[in-house]
């Protein structure tokens, strides 16, 4: 359903009496504390292209001086002034009908406002609304409805002490308050969170770093070359990127500055948030969107580590019953749709930041159409082609997106991709970070396949065998998905940035996982560990059933998997006490902080220290270094020191490196890396890698040594 002005300015007037009522006090104080040019930026921070009114009566930018008069940088960032502070109070303590009835401090309430500047600076409304009028009073706040012409008197004869006492006026005039109304509540919204992040001394700020301390040693120490990997190098390389994402996972739980970027990620690339045909798109700023912003950012991280466990497992047991004719086809049909499934996942994730990002005019919303995850769907407009020659990054991005562009097609434009990054290698760096980070995404299981057609006769995705693994992965999806719009965790990331207040990313972690135990009954990675439990199960059950009917030549009737469907809260309770006997820190899927130390004794036991060259040296000591302000390390410094070691550098697809030892290493397993794109290796990506190569290699601060 598309939401109503109506919804839409009670939604912003309760975030915004929510943060006054948690944060008024410190906005306060660190408003007066601003000099001019601090109050000006946190004011451009929150406008549309960092662009405000100059004074009240400002004329360059339209319309918006007869809307929001008193936002403008002369009357608000002036010294020692209390003026936003006033509108702040008076916004987030009063209710709507009194902040259209009264403005601050006597002025002109909100309708009054707009009276005068229709009457003096000729505000219309595009719309005449003939007949249709806009309730301002209780429940029907902001409501409109239109009258039929023949009961025209009749009805307002009716409605006469409402119009009398101005609480019932014409659509045409009451869509301009509302537009009032929505605009300067949601610029406060953004404003308290803009003075908060500006003031805090608190906040852990452990982003980017723009010191480069390392120079590159060479252009690239890289070259391109096919390599055929072996049956148990595809499996590291899948096991590899499992690990990848459970480090992910567990940055998400203990890092704040790691968790508050994803959340914003996902905050600001909703669906409903790209135009529809009409041109109409829903605000950005309403707080109850932050709550499934927060379970989607760590939903996603499970659900991949859940897809890569499964292809890691059917690989093992490939392994171990290799001579098995039935056994190798059931595994790999298995195997081969299970794979599919993360192609369409990663792609639907590249999608959604291209749509919402460097692609956003080439996208769609369609009006009250949800997919099955219930968001919003949208779907591309105009031919991708047109783009060839003016902008050939985003043409190839346009055809990952689309649908008929199956995981074997994908290879094509990634392949193109990767040639425009050799040819023009300024083109990566005009990504966006959370493009970058979902295309290396699509990349790895575009690359992992065709790695692994080349070891297995390999069988293409079918819709009616093999998908017992898949569907268990789909019915978790589902369920999350149908209370995802029910999670409130305002009280801790509202604003988004109010993550990285210490304590507060803990505190969110542990109320999502109690609101997925009150609602499914366990947590979000049992429900996950416990359907892959089932699923591989009923794979094995199912191939002894046609071994069994195989090996008797006989007319044995095939036992389907039982799909009885058994009542919710059966199922929910049955979980519910399983949950009671699960050893604590049981779980790698675990979404809150206490659970940390299980993935930390998995990493492998470093050797005796590597002497290696001082420039080497110098790139892992800014790898693992512990403290907060980490340095950056250039990309071609990385794989130049790597190459010292005895690795191989080999550019798969996009982003996607595989870094192969050599045949005389000790080390015989590959690590595949993302390569960031504006090559710079810094922020949480510096730790994302650290751990990536102590879990593969066993790692550490004291593992090289200056020669």
């Amino acid at each position: 359903m598309e939401v109503s002005s109506s919804e839409m300015i009670r939604g912003l007037h309760g975030d915004l009496q929510r943060k006054w009522k948690a944060h008024g006090p410190k906005v306060e104080t660190a408003w007066r504390s601003f000099n001019k040019a601090q109050r000006a930026k946190c004011m451009k921070a929150g406008s549309a292209d960092g662009v405000v009114l100059k004074h009240s009566s400002d004329v360059s930018l339209g319309n918006v001086y007869k809307f929001i008069p008193e936002w403008n940088l002369a009357d608000i960032t002036e010294p020692n002034s209390d003026f936003l502070l006033d509108i702040l109070k008076h916004r987030a303590t009063k209710t709507l009908f009194e902040q259209y009835a009264e403005g601050v401090s006597g002025a002109l309430g909100d309708r009054h406002l707009i009276e005068k500047m229709v009457r003096e600076k000729n505000l219309r409304h595009v719309d005449p609304f003939k007949h249709s009028y806009t309730y301002f009073y209780d429940e029907k706040y902001g409501e409109s409805f239109t009258v039929q012409t023949k009961h025209l008197d009749e009805v307002m004869k009716g409605l006469r002490i409402a119009v009398d006492h101005g609480v019932l006026i014409p659509q045409s005039l009451g869509e301009l308050v509302l537009q009032r109304q929505i605009d300067i509540l949601q610029l406060l919204n953004v404003m308290i969170e803009d003075i908060l992040d500006q003031g805090s001394q608190t906040r852990n700020r452990d982003g980017p770093k723009k010191q480069f301390k390392n120079a590159p040693l060479s252009e690239s120490a890289s070259k391109q070359a096919t390599v055929k990997f072996t049956p148990q190098e595809v499996a590291a390389i899948a096991s590899d990127q499992k690990s990848s994402l459970e480090e992910y996972l567990s940055l998400l739980r203990t890092e704040p500055t790691v968790l508050c970027p994803g959340v914003n990620v996902q905050f600001f690339s909703r669906p409903e948030l790209v135009p529809d045909e009409k041109g109409r798109s829903l605000p950005v700023h309403t707080d109850k969107y932050i709550g499934p912003a927060v379970l989607e950012t760590i939903h996603h991280a499970v659900q991949g580590i859940a897809i890569w466990e499964c292809i890691t497992g059917l690989l093992d047991l490939l392994e171990k019953q290799s001579t098995d004719k039935l056994y190798k086809s059931t595994m790999l049909q298995e195997l081969s749709n299970m794979c599919h499934f993360e192609y369409a996942r990663t792609q639907a994730l590249f999608k959604r930041q291209v749509s919402t990002g460097t692609g956003s005019k080439w996208f769609k919303r369609i009006s009250n159409a949800y997919d099955n995850s219930g968001n919003a769907k949208i779907s591309m407009k105009g031919k991708p082609e047109e783009l060839t020659r003016s902008d050939p990054q985003l043409h190839y991005f346009l055809r990952l997106c689309q649908p008929e562009t199956t995981v074997t097609k994908a290879v094509e434009w990634m392949e193109k991709l990767s040639d425009l990054y050799k040819a023009h290698p300024l083109e990566r760096e005009k990504l966006d970070e959370r493009e970058s980070r979902t295309l290396h995404d699509v990349a790895a299981i575009v690359a992992f396949v065709q790695d692994l057609s080349a070891v297995h006769s390999f069988p293409s995705a079918s819709r009616k065998k093999g998908n017992l693994l898949v569907t268990g992965l789909q019915e978790v999806d589902t369920e999350l998905n149908q209370i995802k719009k029910e999670v409130d965790l305002r009280d801790y990331a509202a604003p988004i940035d109010n993550l990285l207040e210490p304590g507060m990313s803990a505190k969110a972690l542990e109320a999502l996982d109690e609101f997925v135990v009150e609602k499914t009954g366990t947590k979000m990675g049992s429900l996950y560990q416990d359907e892959l439990e089932k699923a591989f199960r009923n794979v094995e059950e199912q191939y002894q059933h046609a071994k069994d009917k195989a090996n008797k030549d006989s007319k044995v009737a095939f036992i389907p998997i039982d799909t009885t469907p058994v009542d919710a809260k059966e199922r929910i309770e049955t979980r519910r006490q399983k949950e009671k006997t699960r050893p604590e820190h049981s779980s790698l899927y675990a979404i809150t902080p206490i659970t940390d130390s299980l993935g930390d004794k998995e990493a492998t036991k470093s050797a005796q220290p590597v002497k290696v060259s001082s420039s080497t040296a110098e790139v892992f000591a800014t790898l693992f270094d512990k403290t907060q302000s980490r340095g950056s390390v250039n990309w071609s410094s990385f794989e130049a020191a790597m190459s010292e070691l005895g690795f191989s550098v080999l550019p798969r697809f996009g982003s996607v490196y595989t870094f192969r030892p050599s045949e005389d290493m000790d080390i015989k397993r590959p690590v595949s890396i993302h390569r960031p794109h504006q090559s710079q290796i810094e922020g949480y990506l510096i730790l994302i890698l650290a751990r990536h190569l102590n879990r593969a290699y066993g790692w550490s601060e004291d593992s090289f040594v200056t020669e």
